[in-house]
């Protein structure tokens, strides 16, 4: 499996998505470090840039894309399952989303489970705020709020 990378730029930074041609393995944020970008990407992995881009241009909210298989714990799979239900431009908080799973005292666990998230944006971790403001985000409360901002502005009239 060669491993290969694409970037996208958008308004808060350069994303870097990794994968293969079995699906995108991560998605770096922009303050994170990959290696360099690949003369030719896999096609799966110009397919995720593609959607990402389409997402920052406000052309896109659901993706479609194959994200490659991840060893990860069965609580850490439901919560980031958990995301996906939450509607684009919506919010859910981490108790919400720990009641979703059937955990409901482990909102801090569901945070945790966010940061370890791999694919950021398509897996939306953004989306899942504090009961009482916006809480974490590994990319840096400024990146939250923009991507939020800009899923709020399309749904908004």
């Amino acid at each position: 499996m060669k491993t290969s990378r694409a970037i996208v730029s958008s308004p808060v930074g350069t994303w870097t998505i990794e994968g293969s041609d079995e699906g995108i393995t991560r998605i770096y944020m922009p303050h994170e470090r990959p290696g360099p970008p690949s003369t030719r990407p896999s096609a799966v992995v110009r397919e995720g840039a593609r959607q990402l881009r389409q997402y920052f241009d406000s052309d896109r909210r659901d993706f479609d894309v194959v994200l490659a298989p991840v060893e990860t714990s069965s609580f850490r799979r439901a919560c980031w399952d958990a995301l996906l239900d939450i509607p684009y431009g919506a919010v859910a908080t981490y108790a919400e989303v720990a009641r979703a799973v059937g955990r409901p005292l482990a909102a801090r666990a569901v945070g945790n489970a966010n940061h370890a998230n791999p694919w950021p944006i398509l897996i939306p971790c953004h989306r899942v705020v504090a009961r009482n403001g916006l809480g974490g985000y590994g990319g840096g409360v400024d990146v939250k709020e923009y991507l939020l901002e800009l899923e709020r502005r399309l749904i908004t009239p």
